[in-house]
């Protein structure tokens, strides 16, 4: 489901086996998105590790596609294993599609998706400068604190309920369905 209407993509979670188009959205990052994503200069090499085990049963990821490309992610990692209460968010968009509100759609989704596997806390870090990231956790009443050179966005969720947990669901149906069409509609354009 498409939470924000400016954003022409659809936002789905990523399967398992989509660990090739991650790292290909990882590559293709400029170095100022790499550093805001990881926190620091990464490499090529560090990307390649990275991404072959990010997709794993300790994380949700959801992607934004466009045209069947992977161009932004939301990665949600919980910390400990059996009943995690807090979790990890991570963000990562391709420069063109930066500040069109895939970040803001990507957060909304992956709030949800920690609420409705009862993670209370759900942490963010980013680099001070990052002021966009920042808006979108202030958005979201994230209580910000600033650390050196970082901020850690902090998000309270309340219990899942049966709204949530259809909210969730109704999300993962229409991005089903709209990436079924999508993956037909080009299959006619090529044939």
């Amino acid at each position: 489901m498409n939470d924000n209407h400016e954003t022409p993509g659809v936002i789905r979670k990523l399967w398992i086996g989509e660990t090739d188009r991650f790292r290909e959205h990882l590559l293709r990052l400029d170095r100022t998105s790499r550093c805001n994503r990881f926190g620091s200069p990464v490499t090529d090499h560090f990307i390649e590790k990275y991404a072959s085990t990010a997709l794993g049963s300790d994380s949700v990821v959801h992607g934004y596609f466009v045209d069947g490309i992977l161009r932004g992610c939301a990665e949600l990692r919980a910390f400990g294993q059996l009943g995690p209460r807090e979790a990890e968010a991570a963000f990562s968009i391709e420069k063109p599609f930066q500040n069109h509100g895939v970040g803001s759609a990507l957060m909304g989704r992956t709030i949800l998706t920690a609420r409705n596997r009862s993670i209370r806390k759900l942490y963010m870090n980013c680099l001070s400068h990052n002021h966009p990231m920042q808006a979108i956790a202030r958005k979201y009443e994230a209580d910000l604190r600033f650390e050196a050179n970082d901020v850690m966005a902090e998000i309270t969720n309340p219990r899942p309920d049966l709204l949530s947990l259809f909210r969730e669901w109704m999300a993962d149906g229409y991005s089903l369905g709209t990436t079924v069409l999508d993956v037909q509609s080009r299959m006619l354009r090529t044939a």
